[in-house]
């Protein structure tokens, strides 16, 4: 199926059921329409889940696994980022539902595994219950991610200020300045840069507890984008992409027949 395309939305049906038949993984980037600071799109997190799916669904068909993107779901749960405008938000039964429907129709269609590819921070742990609940409902192979949690090693060694992803920040103005040059305004960098954390004082990492983007930067921005460039964009796809694909590819993954005691 090297020759079809990898998105979903490009092939016919009979394309789409081909894709069902070789057993190809369905990739569904799950994203946000949100305020990225003074100097980036809302469409960031849209553009960035959608491209880094395709880049590993590329990079898997070059292993000789077979794959397949689905049309990014382009909100998310954002309740954190509505006090600076140009943003959409969903409730959370909302937004499962949303995700239910569309893996139960791919259920239908064949498929038998399914990836939620996040690229928001706010919807983590929702695409974790999400992943887990319709693996049970479905009976399907259901796995979820943000992709910067799960492979943090590959994006640490590239940056410069940071060793992960943030928010409007180094990392994703330096994607967003690769693959979408018109959604970064250059002439705001220089105040493009925030905290290096949404926690405040007595907030240990793993309490979760969710508070307004508002009260934690007064730029939208957490992390520090003055240092971003294209390049440096083109070398976080590339080996975010590359090191997914590699835990992605390996049929251990998948199988979870138990060794026998």
């Amino acid at each position: 199926m090297a020759d079809l395309p990898l998105l979903w939305a490009e092939r016919t049906a009979a394309e789409v059921r081909q894709a069902a038949a070789a057993d190809a993984l369905l990739i569904l980037p799950v994203a946000s329409l949100e305020q990225h600071g003074p100097h980036l799109m809302t469409g960031t997190d849209i553009a960035l889940a959608g491209a880094v799916a395709l880049e590993v669904a590329r990079r898997l068909e070059g292993r000789g696994c077979p794959a397949l993107v689905l049309p990014t779901v382009w909100t998310g749960l954002a309740e954190h980022h509505m006090a600076f405008g140009g943003t959409v938000t969903l409730d959370s039964g909302v937004f499962l539902a949303l995700l239910r429907g569309i893996v139960a129709s791919a259920a239908r269609g064949g498929f038998r595994r399914v990836l939620l590819l996040n690229g928001h921070g706010g919807n983590s742990e929702a695409i974790g219950t999400a992943a887990t609940e319709l693996a049970v409902e479905l009976g399907l192979h259901v796995a979820g991610c943000t992709y910067w949690q799960m492979v943090p090693e590959a994006i640490a060694p590239l940056l410069e200020r940071q060793d992960t992803l943030m928010h409007a920040c180094e990392a994703e103005t330096s994607l967003v300045w690769h693959l979408a040059p018109q959604g970064v305004r250059p002439e705001r960098l220089a105040e493009a840069h925030g905290p290096m954390s949404t926690r405040g004082p007595g907030h240990p990492p793993g309490l979760l507890m969710r508070r307004s983007f508002r009260e934690a930067t007064a730029s939208g921005v957490i992390g520090d984008a003055r240092l971003a460039g294209p390049e440096k964009g083109a070398a976080l796809l590339a080996a975010v992409a590359e090191a997914m694909a590699g835990v992605l590819a390996n049929p251990a993954l998948w199988d979870q027949r138990r060794a026998e005691a």
